[in-house]
C-alpha cells in the first residue's frame, strides 16, 4: 500500500492571500506557486493553531529553479530573506509576526558578521525576532546559508 502517505492529510495550497484562514488544532500543510521550488519533499509552511513553521528557504531563484545560486554570504542572505518574505505574503502575513529565526551558515566565522548586517536589515530594530545561528557543515545545492522562521498569527 506504499508507506505511510496515506495515513496523513494532503499538502493544502493557498492560492490567495485574503482567503480566510480559520485556525485548526490539526496541522495545515501550506505550498505556494510563488515560493522557489522545494529542494526535499516538504512544505514551505505548517500551521496548527496560529503557529507556522516556515521550512528553511535556500538562496534560490523563486522564477527559475536551475538560475545560478548568488554569489557572496551577503547576495544568498538577500535572496533567502526574499524568499521567506514570500511564503509569509503567500501566508497573509509579514515580518512583524516572526517570533524566532534559525540561521545556519556554513562558513561561520568568514560569514557571521556580513550575515548579520544583512539580516538585520529586513527588520525593525526594536523588533527583531529570537534567533539561534549555528555553524553547519553543509548546505542543500552548496549554499552559504539557510533560515527558518517560527511565526504566530495575531
Amino acid at each position: 500500500m506504499g508507506g505511510p502517505v496515506g495515513r496523513y492529510p494532503r499538502p493544502t495550497t493557498l492560492s490567495h492571500p485574503q482567503k480566510e484562514i480559520v485556525l485548526s488544532k490539526e496541522p495545515v500543510f501550506h505550498n505556494f506557486s510563488a515560493a522557489p521550488t522545494q529542494v526535499a519533499p516538504f512544505s514551505h509552511a505548517v500551521e496548527c493553531d496560529g503557529w507556522i513553521q516556515l521550512t528553511g528557504q535556500m538562496p534560490t531563484d523563486p522564477d527559475d529553479d536551475a538560475a545560478a545560486l548568488p554569489d557572496g554570504v551577503a547576495a544568498q542572505t538577500r535572496r533567502v530573506m526574499d524568499n521567506l518574505v514570500i511564503v509569509l505574503e503567500g501566508l497573509g502575513l509579514d515580518l512583524t509576526h516572526v517570533l524566532s529565526c534559525r540561521v545556519f551558515l556554513t562558513e561561520f566565522k568568514r560569514d557571521y558578521q556580513v550575515m548579520n548586517e544583512v539580516y538585520q536589515s529586513y527588520f525593525h530594530p526594536e523588533r527583531l525576532p529570537a534567533r539561534t545561528c549555528v555553524g553547519v557543515t553543509g548546505l542543500a545545492r552548496d549554499a552559504l546559508v539557510e533560515i527558518d522562521m517560527i511565526v504566530r498569527r495575531p
